[in-house]
Protein backbone atom coordinates (compact mmCIF):
# COMPACT_ATOMS: atom_id res chain seq x y z
CA UNK A 1 0.00 0.00 0.00
CA UNK A 2 1.43 3.71 -0.98
CA UNK A 3 0.72 6.62 1.17
CA UNK A 4 -2.37 8.99 -0.12
CA UNK A 5 -2.42 12.68 -0.16
CA UNK A 6 -4.37 14.57 1.35
CA UNK A 7 -5.43 12.33 4.62
CA UNK A 8 -7.08 15.30 6.64
CA UNK A 9 -9.25 16.55 3.68
CA UNK A 10 -10.43 13.13 3.53
CA UNK A 11 -10.79 12.49 6.96
CA UNK A 12 -13.18 15.52 7.29
CA UNK A 13 -15.41 14.72 4.13
CA UNK A 14 -15.92 11.10 5.85
CA UNK A 15 -16.65 12.93 9.41
CA UNK A 16 -18.91 15.27 7.49
CA UNK A 17 -20.95 12.55 5.57
CA UNK A 18 -20.83 10.92 8.68
CA UNK A 19 -18.72 7.56 8.24
CA UNK A 20 -17.46 5.78 10.81
CA UNK A 21 -14.58 3.65 9.74
CA UNK A 22 -12.12 5.11 7.65
CA UNK A 23 -8.97 2.22 5.89
CA UNK A 24 -5.94 4.37 5.74
CA UNK A 25 -2.55 2.97 4.44
CA UNK A 26 -0.05 2.15 7.52
CA UNK A 27 2.39 5.12 5.95
CA UNK A 28 -0.34 8.01 6.43
CA UNK A 29 -0.10 6.93 10.15
CA UNK A 30 1.90 9.68 10.93
CA UNK A 31 -0.23 12.03 9.38
CA UNK A 32 -3.19 11.45 11.80
CA UNK A 33 -1.52 14.56 14.38
CA UNK A 34 -2.99 16.90 11.41
CA UNK A 35 -6.50 16.14 11.68
CA UNK A 36 -8.26 17.99 14.18
CA UNK A 37 -9.21 16.03 17.58
CA UNK A 38 -12.67 16.29 17.46
CA UNK A 39 -12.74 14.62 14.37
CA UNK A 40 -10.33 11.37 15.25
CA UNK A 41 -12.50 10.90 18.21
CA UNK A 42 -15.29 10.04 15.51
CA UNK A 43 -13.65 8.19 13.05
CA UNK A 44 -12.04 4.90 13.18
CA UNK A 45 -8.94 4.57 11.62
CA UNK A 46 -7.71 0.94 10.49
CA UNK A 47 -3.89 1.09 8.91
CA UNK A 48 -3.54 -1.70 6.43
CA UNK A 49 -0.36 -2.30 4.68
CA UNK A 50 -1.65 -5.04 2.10
CA UNK A 51 -4.36 -5.51 0.06
CA UNK A 52 -5.37 -8.16 1.61
CA UNK A 53 -6.30 -6.74 4.58
CA UNK A 54 -8.78 -3.89 2.62
CA UNK A 55 -10.69 -6.30 1.75
CA UNK A 56 -10.87 -7.80 4.99
CA UNK A 57 -11.91 -5.15 6.75
CA UNK A 58 -14.68 -3.90 4.39
CA UNK A 59 -15.96 -7.08 3.69
CA UNK A 60 -15.98 -8.68 7.58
Amino acid sequence: MLPIGGLKEKSLAAYRMGITDVIIPKENQKDLVEIPNEVKEKLNFIPVSDVEKVFEVAFR
